[in-house]
């Protein structure tokens, strides 16, 4: 099973890169959970026509108890993929990565992916902060791999290296690794001179340049990932090429 956490200022294109790379998977005959984790639970939103998946923790306080049943809280979307939103508390109230911790835990209990049997998990999450329940899919043993989406912007970069500094801090415990930068185009001066320049320095490297597309905003207006809409569309072909390459890369290890 292939365990990716997708990290990212908040802004910088995370979920739409990781709703790209969910809808590539599924394309390639994988089968594909894709969990957001980030208050806003709009991660999966262009996997499903459009319409916003009810959180887990929103069910829990409209319900005031927990799902006993996978589908409850989760919907198939595009290509299959099982779709899941954490959410957060009330706003104003709690602390938003208690209910990634919430989520993890009850999907524990459900035991999701003994009974869905995945090829491909991907955990979509608020990079801004990365303490509490934003760390779980690193320190956990949830995601074996973390990818760092990162334009060159400066507020973004400095983002991607506090990211990257937290997941050398649980290098030692065997937890996930940083398995590359993954460029999202802003069209900034020297953009990939700047992203290269930090890669480097931190000893990563590259492993998808997403070009800056009109074509992405035109199918999310739809509610669909350039996936789903055109896969012909050289963006498109971008998300295809790195979903194989993680395959190709999973398997060699």
């Amino acid at each position: 099973m292939l365990k990716l956490a997708i990290y990212g200022k908040g802004g910088i294109g995370k979920s739409t890169t990781t709703a790209n790379l969910a809808a590539a998977f599924s394309v390639l005959g994988k089968k594909v959970i894709q969990i957001g984790c980030d208050p806003k639970a709009d991660s999966t939103i262009n996997l499903l026509g459009g319409n916003p998946l009810l959180p887990v923790m929103n069910y829990i306080r409209e319900h005031d108890e927990e799902p006993e049943k996978i589908e409850q809280i989760a919907k198939k979307g595009f290509g299959g993929v099982l779709c899941i939103e954490t959410g957060g508390p009330t706003p104003g109230l709690g602390c938003a990565g208690r209910g990634i911790v919430t989520t993890f835990s009850l999907l524990e209990d459900l035991e999701l992916f003994e009974t869905y049997e995945p090829d491909v998990v991907l955990y979509d999450v608020l990079g801004d902060v990365v303490c509490g329940g934003f760390a779980a899919p690193i320190r956990e043993g949830y995601a074996e791999r973390v990818l760092i989406v990162t334009s060159g912007e400066k507020m973004a970069l400095y983002a991607a290296n506090n990211i990257n500094t937290a997941v050398k801090n649980f290098e030692d415990r065997g937890y996930a690794t940083v398995g590359g930068i993954i460029l999202n185009r802003r069209n900034v001066e020297n953009e990939y001179e700047k992203v290269s320049a930090f890669a480097e320095e931190n000893g990563l490297e590259i492993i998808a340049d997403i070009p800056r597309s009109q074509d992405i905003i035109r199918f999310e207006d739809q509610g669909k990932t350039v996936i789903e809409g055109d896969q012909s569309l050289p963006v498109s072909q971008t998300y295809l090429e790195l979903a194989r390459r993680l395959l190709k890369e999973d398997t060699n290890e």
